[in-house]
């Protein structure tokens, strides 16, 4: 409720608003009534019920020579009520810039004298940042991609999402090696996703057994995990490292075989295979079946099937018995298995 300085009652008012919204965009009702306002000189109190926020935003004040009137308050008046904080926030965001800037000007000047190698490796943690780095770089990649995909069949989700990166690099005409091992083969959805890529310059060849998961851009970023459930990851920038990372790369893909050749397995006399050996080998390692099975990218169930031919081909009775047997036995005498990985 209002009131004269003399203390009558005027008529009330309301003074909540029933459309509310910002002074910068005056609803259509308070707009006209602020112009006639202003034409006229005043405008009544009854017109404005249906637009408060005339009121609120103080462009309306009593008529002190008519108390069933509102007079306008000039909008060059309004305007600089207005525009004050906003110019008074600015000059104070000025202000804490400067100072940031003067706190962090001494940090920058050592930055820029430290060698380059000091930010040859960044530690991502999480997968949203690791994500984004594998984007940015992605972005800003312009003739080829190397990668090591190991394990077996690929989630349909991690699938996606590396349809949804590598497709823009198919379509700016970047190469793309990618190194698979051989179970994903028997993979329909690794399969048809390779089939959807396979327009571009791209190349995919499958091994055995590879190391672990590797991403390198146009020879100068490459990532690698740095925690078996990849919520870390290293971005080496290194030249150095890279570089020797690339030469893994390289004596692996010509190790491999091209996804459209078929794999041909050799066995010993005996009728060990090639997967067996390999499984032996780690066996003598002294590897345990889940980590052979991800080495050599296959289901745990698989792998111990394989371990239990092998039990039965050494006349094995026990776990200890069996890394004996094979190591007397003669069957990793291969060239193929004296050769260790790089």
């Amino acid at each position: 409720m209002f009131r004269t300085l003399g203390g009558g009652d005027l008529p009330k008012i309301s003074t909540t608003p029933t459309h509310p919204h910002p002074v910068t965009t005056l609803c259509d009702e308070g707009a006209r009534l602020y112009a006639t306002a202003l034409s006229a000189g005043r405008v009544s109190r009854a017109e404005v019920e249906n637009a408060p926020c005339l009121l609120e935003f103080n462009l309306l004040h009593p008529d002190p020579d008519d108390e069933y009137s509102l007079r306008p308050v000039p909008p060059s008046v309004a305007l600089a009520q207005r525009l004050h904080p906003i110019e008074r926030e600015i000059q104070e965001r000025r202000r804490l810039s400067v100072e940031l800037s003067d706190a962090f000007e001494p940090f920058l000047a050592i930055s820029a004298q430290t060698p380059s190698s000091t930010h040859a490796i960044t530690v991502l943690e999480g997968f949203d940042r690791i994500s984004a780095a594998l984007d940015l770089a992605s972005a800003e990649c312009h003739t080829e991609v190397l990668t090591v995909q190991p394990g077996g069949a690929r989630p349909s989700i991690s699938l996606t999402q590396a349809l949804q990166r590598e497709q823009p690099l198919i379509d700016r005409g970047v190469s793309i090696r990618t190194l698979y091992q051989h179970t994903v083969r028997h993979s329909q959805g690794t399969l048809a996703y390779v089939e959807r890529i396979s327009a571009g310059k791209v190349e995919i060849r499958t091994l055995e057994e590879l190391i672990e998961r590797l991403i390198v851009f146009d020879r100068t970023v490459a990532f690698i995990p740095a925690q078996d459930d990849r919520r870390v990851a290293l971005e080496l920038r290194h030249p150095g490292l890279v570089d020797y990372l690339i030469k893994v790369f390289e004596q692996l893909w010509r190790r491999a075989v091209p996804l459209r050749d078929e794999v041909t397995y050799t066995h010993t006399p005996d009728g060990v295979s090639g997967v067996q050996r390999s499984i032996a080998q780690l066996l003598v390692e002294g590897h345990v079946d889940e980590a052979i099975a991800r080495r050599l990218g296959m289901n745990v169930r698989t792998c111990r099937a394989h371990i239990a031919k092998l039990a039965a081909y050494l006349g094995s009775g026990s776990r200890a018995q069996l890394g004996f047997l094979i190591a007397q036995s003669g069957i990793l005498d291969t060239p193929e298995h004296r050769q260790q990985l790089p």
